[in-house]
């Protein structure tokens, strides 16, 4: 627990990343998730799923780690198109819920992940009672929206522009860094380069070839076994946003 430093999370004294719902939530509103929900959040495990289904009753904020989501839009026959989507420190997932409580996305953690359950009748009634609550969480929800639509939507894009932009989003959102990371170094742990590839729906021979042009020829990254640390982060916004 001390990894995810809980006590500056509960008293809202650590920053969460841009666009997320926590980020966007003013700061006088976060006292009241924590008196209601603060002693029920709990660490899931890394590829353990959180409840998420359909006859699930909860929506859940991210408070550390980060998690995949997959969606079959056609299907979860084999071969049937998946999106994936990962969603980090601050974000609010399983937020279908709150319109339709059957909804469901698959939901794993790449990490171990730190959540807070929100049972979806009481933070409805949040939302409606504090309109503040209801901006944060639709300002953050547009936001996201418009993330996914420059980071996984870009199929005319090169491929090291994309993996440059996905790779810059998770060190941004999900990314980690401790005493032992070189200053300037963020770590992503629990990602492998077939993750990479089935959310930029690529080849994972691709994502390999441009993680190697990465690594030699522009000092961006370091490839480990289901870690990947970011070295250079200008340089692959850089790559990212290049005409």
């Amino acid at each position: 627990m001390e990894a995810f430093q809980t006590t500056d999370v509960l008293a809202g004294r650590r920053t969460m990343p841009e666009g997320s719902f926590l980020r966007y939530l003013p700061v006088d509103m976060w006292p009241l998730f924590v008196h209601a929900w603060g002693s029920d959040a709990r660490i899931y495990e890394r590829e353990e799923a959180l409840p998420t289904g359909a006859a699930d009753e909860h929506v859940y904020i991210i408070l550390g780690g980060y998690v995949r989501q997959e969606r079959v839009p056609f299907g979860a026959r084999d071969g049937a198109p998946k999106i994936i989507r990962f969603r980090g420190r601050g974000q609010l997932v399983g937020e279908a819920k709150l319109i339709e409580p059957s909804a469901s996305v698959g939901t794993t953690c790449m990490t171990p992940t730190w959540v807070m359950p929100c049972p979806v009748g009481r933070m409805n009634f949040f939302l409606r009672k504090h309109l503040t609550i209801q901006e944060a969480l639709l300002r953050s929800l547009e936001d996201r929206v418009r993330s996914d639509e420059t980071i996984y939507s870009t199929a005319t894009r090169t491929p090291i522009q994309r993996v440059s932009g996905l790779l810059a989003h998770l060190a941004d959102t999900t990314g980690t860094s401790s005493a032992s990371t070189r200053p300037g170094h963020v770590a992503l742990t629990g990602l492998s380069q077939k993750d990479l590839a089935d959310a930029l729906m690529m080849g994972v021979s691709t994502v390999e070839n441009t993680l190697r042009t990465l690594r030699e020829e522009h000092g961006a990254v370091i490839s480990h076994y289901r870690k990947l640390t970011v070295t250079d982060l200008p340089v692959l916004r850089g790559i990212a946003t290049a005409p």
